[in-house]
């Protein structure tokens, strides 16, 4: 059997499956599926799972049952392209016939000091259950510090604000104005929302470093209970590692038809990949649908199209605690309880319906 290597288990790994099992997958080959956890993760959710409001098992989908999907739960260690092998930390090697890379991202820490043996984390499963543990046993009436005020800071933020009302939440943003890839409507009726809830917001921040109990704002010592850190991400550390061209963030630049140059066979899907969005679920999503496409056109022997229709986004939606949020639907503006309805109703869809 001929292998189709699968690394990574996100939204973009996830489609995949789906769009490939049971019917699609050539009948001489088989999915190998590399992940560390035995079910994929709402990854869009976890601030809520951080903030205590939304349980650890709310946030699981199981994965495709199918007889040519097999799984093998470690971490990746290294990619060989040339070889066509992966490495995992259980000492063993791979073959792959085709191989996707969806191994997500990291914290980005811009080189401030301390902010990674300081700062809690929510861009894995396990780093959020950390996270959840830290703020859970934060002292009453304590301080937490929130660095970065794009969308993942935002909602924890918001979240946080109802799960410990106790808390003194301060959230940390680098920007004239927080969400700056929103327009200015959208952000001011957030930062109004954290004004009336009691949320510090510190604009035009600037953390120089974190130590135990304090980060430094413009070198000015702030005391704090718990700093979380959502101020930028980029590839995991095996990606990075991986000697291909990349852009400005680190992530692989990629043909039209979403494979590295000179490897047709190795695709990069979601956070990994440089694409001209920003990373999201819904992104990831669309891209691993081309890259179906594509697969299915060199399963077949066809001539590969020479570009792909241009990914379409259908909106951001952002949830301010459980009965108010904001987003965009195309160049739509939406505010209040409509967002927050509207993204309840999205991720059931996605739990329950997706695939």
């Amino acid at each position: 059997m001929k292998k189709l290597v699968v690394l990574g288990a996100g939204y973009g790994g996830m489609r995949l499956l789906q769009r490939l099992l049971p019917n699609d997958l050539p009948k001489d080959w088989e999915i190998i599926l590399v992940d560390q956890l035995p079910y994929h993760c709402l990854k869009t959710e976890y601030y809520a799972l951080a903030a205590g409001t939304a349980s650890d098992h709310h946030l699981r989908v199981s994965f495709p049952e199918d007889e040519r999907l097999r799984i093998k739960y470690a971490t990746v260690t290294a990619i060989h392209l040339h070889d066509s092998t992966i490495d995992l930390d259980n000492g063993e090697s791979i073959p792959f016939d085709k191989l996707v890379i969806g191994l997500g991202c990291t914290d980005n820490y811009h080189g401030v000091p301390g902010a990674d043996q300081y700062t809690y984390s929510i861009q894995t499963m396990g780093a959020t259950r950390r996270t959840y543990e830290a703020l859970n046993n934060v002292r009453p009436e304590g301080v937490v510090s929130i660095v970065g005020g794009g969308l993942s800071g935002v909602e924890l933020a918001s979240e946080l604000r109802e799960s410990r009302p106790d808390l003194t939440i301060r959230l940390f943003d680098r920007g004239d104005y927080i969400l700056s890839m929103f327009p200015k409507k959208l952000s001011t009726y957030v930062q109004n929302w954290f004004v009336e809830h009691g949320v510090d917001v510190s604009n035009n921040s600037n953390i120089t470093k974190v130590e135990p109990g304090a980060i430094y704002n413009h070198d000015e010592r702030i005391e704090t209970d718990a700093v979380i850190w959502t101020a930028g991400v980029q590839p995991v550390d095996v990606v990075r590692a991986l000697d291909v061209e990349k852009d400005r963030s680190g992530r692989i630049v990629l043909t039209p038809q979403h494979f590295i140059p000179d490897h047709p066979d190795v695709f990069v899907v979601g956070d990994c990949a440089s694409l001209p969005h920003a990373p999201s679920a819904q992104l990831a999503e669309s891209q691993a649908e081309q890259i179906v496409t594509i697969l299915k056109h060199q399963w077949k022997g066809e001539e590969l199209p020479e570009t792909l229709p241009r990914i379409k986004l259908k909106g951001v939606l952002g949830s301010l605690g459980k009965k108010h949020g904001f987003g965009m639907m195309g160049e739509r503006p939406l505010t209040g309880r409509v967002p927050r309805i509207l993204k309840s109703g999205v991720l059931w869809m996605y739990k329950y319906h997706s695939g």
